[in-house]
């Protein structure tokens, strides 16, 4: 009998064979009390255990086939860098002086208080970050306990086209299972945010995350099929099914290989309107891929990766370097930097401040642009550095998480003082730099015309607009069933920002994950939308439905299409 499991797709494919679950040996790290005279011994097995760790990254990081892109390797940086930063480096050995406890012990201590803190953050795609520490300080633990790593203790030739289940992977993981051939992977948890989903998506793996109790119905050398498509996996499929996405598997490589030949061609409907297809990006390394698949700038450059594992928040002069080194990356494309979206409710965000009490809801409380505007100083040398490096290439500013017109007033007010700052001091910039908004709360949406009339440019953010309106928190799994993107009323707030922007004749575009999912191209499209800023990685796939499409057909079918809905 065929068993169907549903968890949530992350990477597109269809992977078909046996079966390897990963036995995930969990890490039983002992906790005891150490005499004073055993601290400095203690602390060295820290130290080496974590240089060790460091070690192991980096062979990894340096046996990545050259011909992969040169973006994978920044997922390997971004877990070297954390065993560089005092949070993980220094923290626990002050534990160790102060309770006297062994360096596992303090090690785990120190990962509780960070993964924390995330939990605590109200962006959905930052909180997915505690996965990294989760696998950075799992790494330190293994050396400590003299374990290897869960996938690096296999056999290359034990995992070649094997469909990989596991409770969870990291990215090192993925990149040696890359290396090793495996067909597709599938695990218990993770999110479609997480740094090995992006992964997964980058190095085209098929994969599915969120399989909850899936190994008690898995078992190993099960033959099965991955539906990266549809985010389902199928154990021991019959001969019909089988066949069916043997067919399919088939048809979807092709279209891959379809996909490469439209990377230099424009994107344009049928009926020769001409589409806007953005980027959105996180790491320094992802600029490779905006030029790779043919992107026409950067629509969401996240920069809260500067903010992240620090004491300290970065000056101006280091995010002004950050941004002129993405300037000569994009090598004359159009870059649209986000400002930072943080909440005050994190000890380690670089903030240089601890909140009075925790919120028990960060979405709802001092994040974003509201946190900027309480926090000037820390808002100013972002702004600061943005205005410098427009003088260097095309730049907008875009300010996340706008509810009312008087915070927008307020940021508009900061950059012309800032503006007449540099003109004080001689210092160049663009005066014309474009200056928008994220739609991403009701209110916003529902004043979008307001907005537009007083902005450069609009940016849907589905992601937590999607989340506002439906009152609900999309990763949580009791409620997360009622996170709908075609629901009426967010519909209807899309649309009412997009005539918005019409009426105003400015731009606007989208950056939420609903602008990259396919089945939503033609949807998006006959709501009026023009501009869209998704994953390098799904450019390829909504431009060749857009290349497909006649949009005036679109639009009054969409129009009845809705009516519809609304009066069902």
């Amino acid at each position: 009998m065929t068993i169907s499991i549903q968890g949530v797709s992350v990477s597109r494919g269809i992977a078909i064979g046996r079966v390897h679950r990963i036995k995930d040996d969990q890490i039983d790290a002992p906790e005891y009390i150490i005499k004073s005279k055993q601290i400095d011994a203690e602390i060295s097995r820290l130290n080496e255990a974590i240089k060790n760790a460091h070690g192991e990254l980096r062979a990894i990081r340096d046996n990545i086939p050259s011909s992969t892109s040169k973006n994978i390797a920044e997922f390997i940086n971004t877990h070297l860098l954390m065993l560089e930063d005092n949070a993980l480096t220094e923290e626990p050995k002050t534990i160790i002086r102060e309770k006297l406890c062994n360096a596992e012990w303090a090690l785990k201590l120190q990962r509780d208080a960070l993964v924390n803190v995330f939990d605590e953050m109200a962006d959905t795609y930052l909180r997915t970050r505690k996965d990294d520490v989760d696998h950075v300080v799992n790494r330190i633990l293994r050396v400590l306990l003299k374990q290897t790593p869960i996938i690096e203790k296999y056999p290359e030739k034990q995992l070649k086209n094997k469909l990989i289940v596991a409770d969870d992977l990291t990215p090192a993981d993925t990149v040696l299972m890359q290396h090793y051939g495996i067909a597709g992977f599938a695990t218990e948890f993770g999110g479609s945010t997480s740094h090995t989903a992006i992964l997964a998506r980058n190095l085209r793996i098929p994969a599915v995350v969120g399989l909850h109790g899936a190994k008690k119905l898995i078992k190993n050398d099960d033959y099965a099929i991955l539906d990266g498509d549809s985010g389902i996996i199928l154990i021991n499929p019959d001969e019909t099914i089988l066949n069916d996405y043997k067919k399919k598997q088939k048809e979807v490589k092709k279209y891959y290989v379809s996909l490469e030949k439209l990377k230099d061609s424009p994107a344009k409907s049928m009926d020769g309107i001409d589409i806007t297809l953005m980027a959105n990006i996180e790491l320094p390394g992802d600029f490779e891929r905006v030029r790779d698949v043919g992107a026409d700038g950067v629509g969401l450059y996240r920069t809260e990766f500067l903010y992240m594992n620090r004491n300290n928040p970065p000056d101006e002069e280091e995010h002004y370097e950050t941004y002129i080194n993405v300037i000569n990356a994009l090598r004359g494309l159009p870059l649209t930097i986000r400002t930072v979206d943080l909440g005050a409710d994190k000890e380690v965000d670089g903030m240089g401040r601890r909140s009075s009490h925790m919120r028990s809801n960060p979405a709802l409380g001092l994040r974003a642009v509201r946190l900027c505007l309480k926090e000037p100083d820390f808002f100013r040398p972002q702004l600061r550095a943005i205005l410098r490096a427009s003088a260097f290439g095309p730049i907008r500013i875009m300010i996340p998480m706008l509810t009312n017109l008087d915070e927008m007033q307020q940021v508009l007010f900061m950059i012309n003082e800032l503006k007449s700052e540099l003109d004080n001091e001689s210092i160049d910039y663009d005066s014309q730099i474009k200056i928008g908004g994220m739609i991403e709360v009701p209110a916003s949406a529902i004043c979008a015309d307001i907005f537009a009339s007083k902005l450069d440019f609009l940016s849907i953010g589905t992601n937590d607009l999607i989340q506002y309106t439906m009152a609900i928190d999309r990763v949580n799994d009791e409620v997360n069933y009622l996170y709908d993107p075609l629901n009426p009323a967010v519909l209807r707030l899309i649309r009412m920002t997009i005539n918005a922007g019409h009426k105003a004749n400015i731009p606007v575009s989208m950056c939420g994950e609903m602008a990259g999912e396919k089945e939503h191209t033609k949807l998006l499209l006959g709501l009026g939308l023009r501009e869209f800023s998704i994953h390098p990685a799904t450019i390829l796939e909504v431009k060749e439905i857009i290349n497909k499409t006649n949009i005036n057909d679109l639009e009054r079918l969409t129009d009845e299409a809705l009516m519809n809905k609304i009066k069902k």
